[in-house]
């Protein structure tokens, strides 16, 4: 009797991070299921809690070694977990495929977001799948298939960010605020710079990680791109709102056609696409948590212009990102 084949290896960097907590569920239901490697983002050899604080996770160190013998390796750590990764990187080693968008600027790099593409290809060899940020996926995904339906002169979007993009940080400074607010404590404010518990920002403070504009920079940069595949379709104008919010995007859009669109001809042609179109009871950024793809509703005219009406969209933001890599 022939032996089994072995099982495909597939490396984590960064395996005790959001990303590569969803990263693992996808592809513990593969038929078969790899065999993954958990990586620390460190150089370092560790043992910590997983994401959800009901597992050890043994991760190796990250080196050359650890990336040898795998066919992919996943880099859903930080930024400098992932430019290390592509360092060390052996010549034979494993394809990267980076979540982290630390490697968009080098030469070989390409932004991929397959399920906002025209066809799903794998990567080219020798080349860099950058996986685009979510909510540009998520707004190139709505946008293309708006075309479809009727063309589409010009839109407005509002992005509502979770604290889950700024990672397991993010997470446990929003936790400790909500907590804080209501206790009267002093507010922890290391990522965001700012009280984010029980309020809505434009902008982080002065000394947060990473600046909310610079967020929106790369978003609009990555819708750009992942338009430039339909040059029919015009460039949204889009503001990037940090939302009090644990997981889940959250859009509001204003969409202008160059006809008076038929709304429930619109609802039919976005099911019909593969949205999850929720009429009478529009979708929240939790009830889509740990779901697939893009769900829409309260769909309404726009009173005040003809041609337009307003669609709410939500998506899991780990789950799109996961899934496209």
């Amino acid at each position: 009797m022939a032996e089994k084949a072995a099982r495909s290896r597939v490396a984590l960097v960064g395996g005790d991070s959001l990303l590569a907590k969803e990263l693992r569920e996808l592809l513990e239901h593969g038929k078969p299921a790899p065999h993954i490697e958990l990586i620390s983002a460190a150089a370092e050899n560790a043992a910590m809690l997983g994401a959800d604080d009901e597992e050890v996770l043994a991760l190796v160190p990250l080196t050359a070694e650890s990336l040898t013998g795998s066919k992919v390796a996943f880099l859903a750590g930080s930024e400098a977990s992932s430019r290390r990764a592509l360092k060390l990187n052996p010549p034979d080693g494993p394809v990267l495929i980076d979540l982290t968008g630390a490697l968009e600027d080098q030469p070989h790099a390409r932004l991929r977001a397959p399920t906002a593409e025209p066809t799903r290809s794998l990567p080219e060899p020798g080349l860099i799948p950058v996986i685009a940020h979510p909510a540009a996926i998520a707004c190139a995904m709505l946008l293309t298939s708006l075309s479809k339906i009727g063309p589409v002169r010009r839109s407005i979007i509002h992005v509502f960010e979770p604290a889950s993009e700024r990672g397991k940080k993010g997470l446990d400074e929003l936790r400790q605020q909500t907590v804080g607010v209501l206790t009267f404590q002093k507010l922890k404010m290391d990522v965001f710079d700012a009280q984010l518990g029980f309020n809505l920002l434009a902008r982080y403070g002065e000394e947060a990680l990473e600046p909310l504009e610079g967020v929106e920079e790369r978003i609009l940069r990555h819708v750009a791109s992942l338009l430039a595949l339909y040059p029919s379709i015009t460039m949204p104008s889009l503001r990037l709102i940090q939302a009090p919010v644990f997981h889940g995007h959250s859009f509001s859009l204003w969409v202008e056609f160059d006809e008076i669109p038929n709304l429930n001809l619109l609802a039919e042609g976005l099911a019909s696409a593969g949205f999850d179109v929720r009429s009478d009871d529009p979708p929240t950024n939790v009830s889509v948590a740990g779901m697939s793809g893009l769900s829409v509703g309260a769909i309404a005219a726009d009173p005040n212009q003809p041609r337009a009406c307003w669609i709410w969209m939500v998506s899991d933001n780990l789950r799109l990102v996961a899934e496209n890599a």
